[in-house]
């Protein structure tokens, strides 16, 4: 008799404390749930001793990656409805732990348990990250670096398309024919503004990806430039856009750490979707490098994704399946721990401007270049790879619409000690 899925349905309502807004499928062809719902499609048994191995995100994050987990219907209303049941819970949300002490739950895993067959657990998908301490020193970034940027050219030429910038585009006219290419180039241009860049002055692009910005700055704005990465693929698909520009005299392209860099002073930085790879602990010599680097009256754009503060900041943890499958040691940190880090480094932070829903925007196009293109990101990356970067990017588009986690660009400035700050009487200028 085919009962699966209804066990599972069961048992999953149970931890969460709420009703299942999706369908289950399972392998033996047994549904449960809402009719017209999308469902989550449970292939197979090891996807069970996934999760009974590893309860919670990380076994979730396994059985997906490794295909034994799937949604058949729309990715973004399935992670909706599923984040939604949760979000509604808020406080009142079980983890699996607590649901197991009552008596209901702890029956229907024991069933669970014959379910799942033989009790030996799946070995992790090979895409996955051996997770350790967050230790942030040159040896362990470059790794951390490596297995996130490394994936091949080819593949973000898919995801991200002609631009191939890897960051929060500007939407200026969201309308349905806005491109992404248009939305990136004006947030390219928007950084050049704040950074009051003309000819003859030097900027410093810290982690500088594909070399769009440091293209775009000294082609458009005469400057010169020194992009920093430490991603071998990123630096040479990088120099190789500088040679077809031309400008080879005035960029140069770096397979080099931050704190290696020793050639200031610059008129100007870009730290641009670098800052989360810093990690709280290094956060202040971060900021502290970079300050150093600038001349007096240099200005540094600081382009970070932000968490929601916690009530008990001690208790912050990273996402188990962005740390195991995305960014390594990646940490997120909230707007005002940025700004008061900013701070404590000697900067005067001069504007901050929230860009969240233009992330979301910008995500939501990257998965249609993935999806419309999967069968050669997949030839590219690999099945599991594929998996992780469109479950990643879809849920984090919502996490960005939802204001779980935002975006921001923050301006601060090296003012010297007359307080000549350089900047505009009238606040930002570049619009």
């Amino acid at each position: 008799m085919a009962d699966a899925a209804p066990r599972l349905k069961t048992l999953l309502e149970q931890v969460l404390g709420a009703p299942l807004p999706i369908r289950i499928r399972a392998w033996d062809g047994s549904q449960s749930g809402p009719p017209n719902a999308p469902a989550l499609v449970v292939r197979n048994r090891r996807a069970l001793r996934r999760l009974l191995w590893k309860p919670g995100e990380l076994g979730l994050a396994r059985a997906w990656v490794a295909g034994d987990l799937d949604i058949e219907g729309d990715l973004y209303q399935t992670l909706d409805l599923l984040a939604g049941t949760v979000w509604e819970r808020g406080e009142d949300a079980r983890t699996l732990t607590q649901a197991l002490r009552d008596p209901e739950v702890w029956a229907a895993a024991r069933g669970l348990v014959r379910l799942a067959g033989l009790p030996l657990p799946p070995a992790p998908p090979r895409e996955e990250v051996r997770r350790r301490r967050h230790l942030h020193t040159r040896r362990t970034d470059r790794r951390a670096i490596s297995h996130h940027y490394d994936v091949g050219n080819d593949f973000y030429e898919i995801v991200l398309g002609p631009s191939m910038v890897y960051s929060c585009a500007y939407w200026r006219a969201p309308e349905p024919d806005a491109t992404l290419e248009d939305a990136q180039r004006d947030k390219l241009e928007l950084i050049c503004r704040k950074l009051d860049l003309r000819p003859g002055r030097r900027l410093l692009d810290v982690g500088c990806g594909w070399g769009s910005l440091a293209v775009h700055a000294a082609r458009e704005h005469g400057v010169s430039v020194v992009g920093v990465t430490l991603s071998q693929e990123q630096a040479a698909h990088a120099r190789k856009r500088v040679a077809d520009e031309g400008l080879t005299d005035r960029v140069e392209i770096r397979v080099q750490d931050y704190r290696d860099v020793t050639d200031g002073p610059y008129d100007a930085i870009s730290s641009v979707g670098m800052a989360e790879h810093v990690g709280a602990d290094r956060y202040l010599a971060y900021a502290q490098d970079l300050y150093a680097l600038l001349r007096p009256g240099g200005r540094l754009l600081n382009h970070q994704i932000a968490r929601r503060p916690q009530r008990d900041e001690s208790s912050y943890d990273v996402d188990e399946f962005i740390d195991a499958y995305v960014f390594p040691d990646g940490e997120l940190a909230p707007l005002g721990t940025t700004v008061t880090q900013l701070e404590r480094a000697g900067f005067e932070v001069r504007d901050v401007e929230s860009i969240r829903e233009h992330y979301a925007l910008t995500l939501r196009r990257w998965v249609a270049n993935l999806e419309t293109d999967w069968s050669r990101a997949v030839a590219l990356a690999g099945p599991g790879r594929a998996r992780v970067w469109r479950l990643y990017m879809a849920a984090s588009a919502l996490a960005f619409e939802r204001n779980n986690i935002g975006v921001n660009q923050v301006l601060a400035v090296r003012t010297p000690g007359s307080g000549a700050s350089g900047m505009p009487l009238r606040a930002r200028t570049w619009n």
